[in-house]
C-alpha cells in the first residue's frame, strides 16, 4: 500500500503531504485515516512549530474520490467513513501549530475544507477554491464549520451558496487566502513563509494559537 499522506520532518517544521498525485490527491477512507494520523503525529512532536500542508504533484486536492466511493462492491472503509473524516478534521482543529496551506491548482469540495481549515493559505493566481456541493444537492458541513469559525456570513455565502470556482485574486480580496502569487511560486513561497514562522521562539506560535482558540 502506497502512503496516501506523508509527513516530512524538517528542523522546526514539518510537511503534511496529500500523496495520491495520480488522482489529484482525491480523498478516500484510507487517505482520511492517514491524514488524521499525520496531524496527530505533528501535534505530539514538540520539535515541530509549524506545518506546511500541500498536495503532491502540483495540485492540492480534487475532493472526494467519487470513483472509489461509488465502487461496487462498496469498499470496506465506507462503513467508518464519517467517523474517519470527522477524526481528520478534529486532528486539524486540535493542531496548535500554525498550518500553512500551499493552494496549487485547486481545492475542491472536501479539499476546499482542508484549505479553509489552514491558518494561512498561499494561493496561485490561476488556482481556485470551489465549494460546489450546493450544485450536487449535497450539504457541505465541514466547509461551513470552518468558514463560520474563520470568516463572515457574507464570505460563507459567497463560497457555499454560489458553488462557483473562486480564483486566487478573489480569494485574497475575500480574506480566504493570505497571499496570491504566480502559480509556479506557490510551493517555494509557502516553504519560505513556513520557515519564517518556524524561526520564531519555540512554543510561541502554539501558545498564541491555543489562546486565541480559547477566547
Amino acid at each position: 500500500h502506497n502512503v496516501d499522506v506523508k509527513v516530512v520532518k524538517h528542523e522546526a517544521w514539518a510537511e503534511v503531504v496529500l500523496n495520491r498525485p495520480e488522482v489529484k490527491n482525491a480523498i478516500t477512507g484510507p487517505l482520511g485515516l492517514e491524514l488524521a494520523q499525520a496531524f496527530e503525529i505533528v501535534q505530539n512532536d514538540d520539535d515541530i512549530q509549524v506545518v506546511l500542508f500541500r498536495g503532491a504533484g502540483g495540485a492540492f486536492c480534487s475532493g472526494l474520490d467519487l470513483k472509489a466511493f461509488g465502487a461496487e462492491p462498496s469498499p470496506v472503509w465506507m462503513k467508518t467513513w464519517k467517523e474517519t473524516w470527522r477524526r481528520a478534521h478534529r486532528a486539524i482543529f486540535d493542531c496548535s501549530k500554525p498550518i500553512v496551506c500551499a493552494l496549487e491548482r485547486f481545492a475542491i469540495n472536501g479539499g476546499a475544507a482542508l484549505a479553509i481549515a489552514s491558518d494561512f493559505c498561499i494561493s496561485g493566481e490561476e488556482a481556485f477554491l470551489s465549494v460546489g456541493e450546493v450544485k450536487l444537492g449535497m450539504a457541505a458541513p465541514y466547509n461551513l464549520v470552518w468558514l463560520q469559525l474563520k470568516h463572515s456570513e457574507s464570505v460563507t455565502a459567497r463560497l457555499t451558496l454560489l458553488g462557483e470556482r473562486v480564483h486566487g485574486p478573489q480569494l485574497l480580496e475575500l480574506g480566504v487566502v493570505t497571499e496570491c502569487v504566480a502559480d509556479e511560486a506557490v510551493e517555494p513561497r509557502a516553504r519560505e513563509f513556513t520557515e519564517q514562522l518556524a524561526s520564531y521562539p519555540p512554543g510561541a506560535l502554539s501558545r498564541i494559537k491555543r489562546t486565541s482558540r480559547a477566547l
